[in-house]
């Protein structure tokens, strides 16, 4: 079966990342990764020891993502190049947005915020961190940290809210191109093995 695949874009006048939110399953389908203060991975140690920092990718470079029919659209797929997440990362910044933090594309959320944030390039060493190393050079990763404590504690902890998803304002190419689902499928499945 053939769905299209466009490419979204900044268009600078309308355009831009409004909210970080914390969702239960993120659209670029990679979770992200809970620090206690000894720094292992999905390892939550009492509530005086805890950094409460949540990492991971935000948006992955050239990466199909699947939407589904809405707005006059069929099903399709959706990527944004390197170059285009920059451009929206640099707005983002500009405009301060890195407490902009949402449950679910729904309730905002105060004390969480955004303090380190990267885009993978590994000429200049900046690498993704251990378990992405299959993610593509111009992938956008952050850190947040949740000062909230109903948040670390009933959502966080519990393992609730497993990812980062962008909200915004995006521009769709004009142009798109036709891929076999389950060419992609096969694919996807192949790199998510090689991640582990």
């Amino acid at each position: 079966m053939k769905i299209p695949i466009f490419e979204l874009k900044l268009n600078d006048q309308y355009d831009s990342i409004t909210y970080v939110s914390l969702v239960d399953m993120p659209a670029i389908e990679r979770s992200f990764q809970a620090f206690s203060k000894e720094s292992q991975i999905q390892t939550f140690a009492t509530e005086d020891e805890e950094q409460r920092i949540i990492s991971g990718a935000l948006m992955l470079a050239n990466q199909p993502i699947f939407r589904k029919a809405a707005n006059d659209m069929p099903d399709h797929y959706v990527v944004f190049r390197p170059e285009t997440i920059k451009q929206f990362i640099l707005k983002f910044f500009k405009q301060g947005n890195t407490d902009k933090v949402n449950m679910m594309h729904n309730v905002p959320i105060e004390d969480v915020f955004m303090f380190e944030s990267w885009i993978v390039d590994r000429d200049n060493g900046k690498a993704p961190p251990e378990g992405f190393e299959g993610i593509s050079d111009g992938s956008w990763f952050g850190s947040f940290k949740v000062d909230n404590k109903d948040i670390w504690e009933n959502y966080i902890k519990t393992g609730i809210f497993t990812g980062f998803s962008v909200e915004g304002f995006f521009s769709y190419s004009e142009e798109s191109a036709d891929v076999d689902e389950e060419k992609l499928i096969a694919i996807k499945k192949i790199i998510s093995e090689i991640d582990i």
